[in-house]
C-alpha cells in the first residue's frame, strides 16, 4: 500500500480554563459530552481523530472531560439517545449517519448536537438550513449531487467501455425525501455521462444474494454503492460478490476497498471528525449550534485497489493513477 497525498488537518486552539480561585472554591465541573454511534459504522481511525483534537484543545478525559459512550445497532439508536438525554450531558456527538443524527435529535430539542457525517440534512429534516441550521443542531454533511456525480464519472473512467452501472441502495438508510433525492441525482448524473442506470434495492444480507443476480442478469458491466451502516458491516461478503460476478465497483468509503473494491471516493473522514471537536469546543465555549452552518468536506480521497483490477484484467489509466491518494497493490 503506497499512499500518494495526506492530508492532516490541524488547527491551533486551547482550553481556556476559568480563573485560578484564590479561596478554597469547587474546581469547576468536567464537560460532558455524550457519544452516541451505530456499532456497525464506529471506525477506531476517526474516533481517535476526534479525541486527539480534543486533546489539542486542551481537554483531558478523567480531568475536564467525561465522555458518556453509547453505541448501538441503527435500531437502538433512538434509545441509546434518549440515555444521554436523560444524563443531560452538556453536548451530545453522533458518529451513525443521518439515523444516529436523527435519534439524537428526536431527544432531545435542548441539549447540542454536532453530527460527524450525514448525506442531506435539510431533507433529513435535521437543520433548516445548510447556512443557518436553526434549532439545536449543526455538524457535517457529506453526500451531495457532486459527490455521487464524481463517483459515476470516476468508475467510468476507470471502465471505458461499460454502459450500464448497477447503482446498489439501502431504500430506509434514510428519510424517503432524501433517498428519492440521491435517485434522482444518480439518474441525472449517469445521463450526462452516456450510462443505463439500473438502481438494486437491499434491505440487509438477505436481500444480496437475489440483488447480485438482477445486476448480471440486466447486463450490468459495473457496480457503484453509496455506504450505509448495514452495507459497511457486510462490506467483505459485498465485495467477494461483486468479484465472484465480475463487477468493478466504486463506492462512498475507503474501507471497501481495502475489503476488495476496486475504487472509492471519499470525504477524509477523519479530518472530518476532527471537524466535530472543534464544533464541540466552540459551543462548550458559548457558541449555538443554530450560529455554526453546517459544513460541506473539502478534501477527498481517490483510492484504488491494483490487484482487483488485475484479478478483473483491468488497465486503470494512468492519468486516474496520477489522480489517486492511495494505491493498494
Amino acid at each position: 500500500m503506497t499512499t500518494r497525498r495526506a492530508f492532516i488537518g490541524t488547527l491551533a486552539g486551547g482550553f481556556v480554563a476559568g480563573p485560578l480561585a484564590v479561596d478554597a472554591q469547587p474546581a469547576a465541573k468536567p464537560a460532558r459530552i455524550g457519544f452516541l454511534g451505530s456499532d456497525v459504522t464506529s471506525e477506531d481511525r476517526n474516533r481517535e481523530a476526534f479525541l486527539q483534537r480534543l486533546r489539542d484543545l486542551g481537554y483531558s478525559e478523567g480531568s475536564n472531560l467525561k465522555i458518556e459512550y453509547r453505541e448501538a445497532k441503527p435500531d437502538r439508536l433512538p434509545t441509546m439517545a434518549a440515555e444521554l438525554a436523560a444524563l443531560k450531558v452538556d453536548i451530545i456527538v453522533t458518529f451513525g449517519g443521518s439515523l444516529a443524527a436523527l435519534a439524537a435529535k428526536q431527544a432531545t430539542t435542548t441539549i447540542p448536537i454536532v453530527f460527524h457525517v450525514v448525506g442531506d440534512p435539510v431533507a433529513d429534516g435535521l437543520v433548516a438550513s445548510l447556512a443557518r441550521p436553526g434549532g439545536n443542531v449543526t455538524g457535517f454533511s457529506i453526500v451531495g449531487p457532486e459527490l455521487i456525480g464524481k463517483l459515476l464519472e470516476l468508475l467510468k473512467q476507470a471502465v471505458p467501455g461499460v454502459s450500464r452501472v448497477a447503482f446498489l441502495l439501502k431504500p430506509d438508510a434514510a428519510p424517503a425525501r432524501t433517498m428519492t433525492r440521491f435517485r434522482t441525482e444518480a439518474d441525472v448524473a449517469a445521463q450526462a455521462l452516456g450510462l443505463r442506470l439500473q438502481v438494486v434495492e437491499a434491505r440487509g444480507p438477505a436481500d444480496f444474494d437475489r440483488a447480485f443476480s438482477d445486476m448480471t442478469k440486466a447486463g450490468a458491466g459495473a457496480l457503484c454503492v453509496l455506504s450505509t451502516p448495514v452495507f459497511w458491516s457486510e462490506r467483505r461478503r459485498l465485495m467477494d460478490l461483486a468479484a465472484q460476478n465480475r463487477l468493478p465497483t466504486m463506492i462512498s468509503s475507503k474501507a471497501f476497498v481495502e475489503a476488495g473494491g476496486l475504487m472509492s471516493y471519499t470525504p477524509d473522514f477523519a479530518d472530518l471528525a476532527r471537524s466535530v471537536a472543534v464544533y464541540v469546543d466552540k459551543i462548550l465555549k458559548g457558541a449555538k449550534p443554530a450560529d455554526l452552518p453546517v459544513e460541506q468536506p473539502t478534501k477527498f480521497e481517490l483510492v484504488i485497489n491494483l490487484k482487483t483490477a488485475k484479478a478483473l484484467s483491468l488497465t486503470i489509466p494512468p492519468s486516474l493513477l496520477a489522480r489517486a491518494d492511495q494505491i493498494i497493490e
